[in-house]
C-alpha cells in the first residue's frame, strides 16, 4: 500500500469532481454516498500503508509522481513521504475525517416546523468543498518537502475560507446581553459575525502569518539549495554551524505562518468567529485537522528547532500563554460552540508548549487525543443544535438528558476526557505535557496546571447548563430530540476512541508501553552532542500525576457546586466582579483594538487609494487622460479632413515646397 499512497489524495479529489460537477444531476443521496466512501477508502489505504511502515521498523521511503518544477538548480518533485509522522497525521485526518462526514451526511438535512425533512439547498457543495479540505490537508502531510507543505498550507487556507462562508448569505446576528440580575446593568455583547465576514476574517488572518512561513522557505532555499527534508535534516547541524544565526531565523519564520494557522497569541481571533460554518466544518478544521497543521510542521522540522532552543523556548512561551489567555475568555462564553472554539485556541497552546520544550512525542499525542475528543465535543453541540434548530445558547437550554441520551452520555465522555479525567485520553496527554514542560520550566508548569483547572471547570460548567437541571425554554425542550443515526454513529465511535485513545502513549515510568514514543522515533533527529536526557524521579512524576488529576477533578466538582448546587453563586460572583467578567465577555476587547488599529486604518487607506490614486490618477489621468488626449488630437486632424479640395491642393503644394527646401539647402 505505500507505493498507492497517493490514493489517499486522489480518492477525495474523485469524490469532488464527481460531486462538484455533477452533484446535481445524481442527486444528494448518491453524494453522501460518495464523500463519505472516498475518504472511507483513503483511510483504508492509509491504514494499509501503517502496517506496512510498522512491518520496516518505521523506515521512511519516498513515492515519487513526477517532476514539478526545475529552473536551474531549483529543482522541486511532486514526491510523496510515508514515514510514521505523515502516517500519524493520514489517518487522524481520514479517520475523523470520514466520521465527521458521516455525521454531515445527517446533519446537512434539516427539519421544519412540521417535522419535514429538507436537504440543504447546496448539499454537493459542500460535500465537494469537504473532499476538498481533506485532499489539501494531505498534500500538506504527504508532501516531502517544503513547497508542497506550503502548497497543502494554501490550499488549507482556501478550504477553510469556503466551509466557513458556506452560509455566505446569512446576515450577522445580535447576541443576548448577559444579565446580571439585581438592577445591574446587562453586559452586552457584539453582534456575531456573518459566515462570509467569518471566512474572510480567517482568511486573512492566515495570510498574514504565511507570510512569514514563505518567507522561511525562501531562506531555506537561500540557505541548503533545496526544499527536500532528506536533504535539509542531515545537514542542519553542519549549516548551523557554519551561519549559526540563519536557523534560528528559519526557525521563527515557519512558526509565524503556524501561529496564524494554529491560532496562536496574537493571530488567534479568527478561529472562534469560524464557527458561523457548519458544526461538520468546525470540527474537521478546529479540532483534528487544519488548526494542528502548525504543530506537525514544527515536529517535522524538529531537528531546525533542535537547533534554535531561544526560538524552541518562545514557542513553548506563546504557547502556554495562548493556552492560559484563551481559558480564562471560555469561563464565561454562553455559546457552546465558542466556548469549544476557545477550548481548541487552548489546547492548541499545551501542543505548542509541548514542542517548544522539545517533547515532540508529547504534542503529537496530544494532537491525536485532541482529535478525537474533540471532534467529539463539536459535533455533539451540532447535535444539540440540530435538536433545537439551530440554538446554540447555552442559557436558554437545560435538561436535556432527558430528550438526547446517546448526545448526553458522549457529550460527557468528551468533556471528561478534554478536562482531564484520569485514565480519559486527555488525561495521559496532558499529563505528558505538563511533564515535560515542567523539566523545563515550573513557572510555564504552573500556568499550564492551572489552565488544566480552569479546562475542567469552564467544560463542565458548559455540560451542567445545557444538559442538567430544569429547561429554560420549554418550547425548545419539547422540540428536543435525539439525532439521525449517522449523527449517533459517529458520536459513539468518537467517544470510544475519547475514552482508549490514551493507549497510545501510556506512561512509562508504570512500567507500561507508550507506543507513540518508538513509533515516532526515526523522525526525531537527535543532536550530536546533546546532552544525556534527565529522567525524572518517580516520586516526581507520581506527584505531578496526582497534582494534574486531583486539579481535574476540583475543576468538575466547582462547576458541579457552582451550576447545580448553589446557582447563585456565578451571577453574584459576576455582579461582584462586573468589570472583570465584562473583560471576559468581551474576549479582552483584542478584536475591537484590532478594529481600531488594523481593520480602520486599512479601509481608510484602502478608500483613500480609491478616491485618490485609482480615481484622480489611474482613471482621471491616465485612462480618462489619454482617452481625452486622443480625441482632442483626433478634433484637430479632423479639421485638416474638411473636404475642400482646394484646401487639399494648398496643404499638397506646402508640402512639396518644404521638401524641396530640404533636399536642396541642406
Amino acid at each position: 500500500m505505500t507505493q498507492l499512497i497517493w490514493l489517499t489524495i486522489a480518492l477525495p479529489v474523485l469524490g469532488l469532481l464527481i460531486n462538484g460537477l455533477f452533484g446535481r444531476r445524481i442527486g444528494n443521496r448518491t453524494v453522501s454516498i460518495i464523500a463519505p466512501l472516498m475518504v472511507l477508502l483513503a483511510f483504508l489505504v492509509g491504514v494499509g500503508a501503517f502496517f506496512e511502515t510498522m512491518g520496516r521498523g518505521g523506515e521512511a521511503v519516498a513515492v515519487p509522481l513526477w517532476t514539478w518544477v526545475t529552473i536551474g538548480d531549483f529543482n522541486v518533485p511532486i514526491s510523496l513521504l510515508v514515514d510514521p509522522l505523515s502516517l500519524t497525521m493520514v489517518l487522524v485526518v481520514t479517520g475523523v475525517g470520514f466520521l465527521i462526514h458521516v455525521y454531515a451526511t445527517a446533519y446537512m438535512v434539516h427539519s421544519d416546523d412540521h417535522g419535514h425533512d429538507h436537504d440543504d439547498r447546496d448539499f454537493s457543495r459542500f460535500f465537494t468543498f469537504l473532499n476538498l479540505f481533506i485532499a489539501s490537508m494531505l498534500v500538506l502531510v504527504l508532501g516531502d518537502n517544503y513547497l508542497m507543505m506550503y502548497v497543502g498550507w494554501e490550499l488549507v487556507g482556501v478550504s477553510s475560507y469556503l466551509l466557513i462562508g458556506y452560509w455566505f448569505d446569512r446576515p450577522s446576528e445580535a447576541q443576548t446581553p448577559i444579565n446580571l440580575g439585581s438592577n445591574t446593568e446587562p453586559v452586552k455583547l457584539q453582534p456575531l459575525l456573518s459566515p462570509a465576514a467569518s471566512g474572510m476574517k480567517a482568511f486573512i488572518v492566515n495570510r498574514i502569518g504565511d507570510v512569514g512561513f514563505a518567507l522561511g522557505v525562501f531562506l531555506l532555499w537561500s540557505t541548503f539549495g533545496t526544499l527536500q527534508f532528506n536533504e535539509i535534516f542531515p545537514r542542519a547541524v553542519e549549516v548551523s554551524e557554519a551561519m549559526p544565526s540563519v536557523i534560528p531565523w528559519i526557525a521563527a519564520l515557519l512558526f509565524v505562518g503556524a501561529i496564524g494557522k494554529s491560532a496562536q497569541l496574537p493571530l488567534y481571533v479568527w478561529l472562534p468567529d469560524a464557527m458561523a460554518g457548519p458544526t461538520p466544518v468546525s470540527a474537521l478544521i478546529h479540532a483534528a485537522t487544519m488548526v494542528t497543521a502548525g504543530v506537525y510542521m514544527i515536529v517535522r522540522s524538529n531537528i531546525l528547532y533542535s537547533l534554535a532552543p531561544g526560538v524552541s523556548m518562545a514557542v513553548a512561551v506563546i504557547g502556554m500563554a495562548t493556552a492560559f489567555f484563551a481559558a480564562t475568555i471560555a469561563l464565561v462564553q454562553v455559546d457552546l460552540k465558542r466556548v469549544l472554539a476557545y477550548s481548541t485556541v487552548s489546547q492548541l497552546g499545551y501542543m505548542f508548549a509541548a514542542v517548544g520544550v522539545g517533547a515532540y512525542t508529547a504534542g503529537m499525542f496530544h494532537l491525536v487525543t485532541h482529535a478525537f475528543f474533540k471532534a467529539l465535543l463539536f459535533l455533539g453541540a451540532g447535535s444539540v443544535m440540530h435538536a433545537l434548530h439551530d440554538v446554540i445558547d447555552i442559557r436558554r437550554m437545560g435538561g436535556l438528558k432527558d430528550k438526547m441520551k446517546i448526545t448526553w452520555i458522549t457529550f460527557w465522555i468528551g468533556g471528561l476526557a478534554l478536562a482531564g479525567f484520569p485514565l480519559m485520553s486527555g488525561f495521559f496527554s496532558k499529563d505528558e505535557i505538563l511533564a515535560h514542560v515542567f523539566e523545563a520550566s515550573p513557572i510555564l508548569w504552573f500556568f499550564g496546571i492551572l489552565t488544566a483547572g480552569m479546562t475542567a471547570f469552564y467544560t463542565f460548567r458548559a455540560i451542567f447548563i445545557a444538559f442538567h437541571g430544569k429547561p429554560r425554554d420549554h418550547h425548545l425542550y419539547e422540540h428536543a430530540h435525539e439525532s439521525r443515526t449517522p449523527i449517533t454513529f459517529a458520536l459513539s465511535v468518537l467517544a470510544v476512541l475519547a475514552i482508549f485513545g490514551g493507549l497510545l502513549g501510556l506512561p512509562t515510568f508504570l512500567g507500561l508501553p507508550h507506543f507513540l514514543n518508538g513509533w515516532l522515533e526515526p523522525v526525531l533527529y537527535e543532536l550530536p552532542h546533546a546532552a544525556e536526557e534527565h529522567h525524572m524521579s518517580f516520586g516526581a512524576e507520581m506527584g505531578l500525576l496526582a497534582t494534574s488529576a486531583v486539579v481535574a477533578v476540583g475543576g468538575i466538582f466547582l462547576a458541579y457546586f457552582f451550576y447545580m448546587l448553589q446557582p447563585s453563586i456565578p451571577q453574584n460572583l459576576a455582579r461582584s466582579t462586573r468589570s472583570l467578567f465584562a473583560l471576559l465577555a468581551h474576549k479582552y476587547w483584542i478584536d475591537e483594538l484590532y478594529d481600531t488599529l488594523f481593520v480602520q486604518p486599512g479601509l481608510k487607506l484602502a478608500q483613500a487609494f480609491a478616491d485618490g490614486l485609482d480615481k484622480v490618477v489611474i482613471d482621471d489621468m491616465f485612462v480618462d487622460g489619454t482617452a481625452r488626449l486622443i480625441g482632442r488630437f483626433g478634433g484637430i486632424l479632423s479639421k485638416l479632413q474638411n473636404g475642400y479640395t482646394g484646401s487639399y491642393a494648398l496643404a499638397t503644394f506646402i508640402g512639396v515646397i518644404i521638401m524641396i527646401s530640404y533636399f536642396f539647402l541642406r
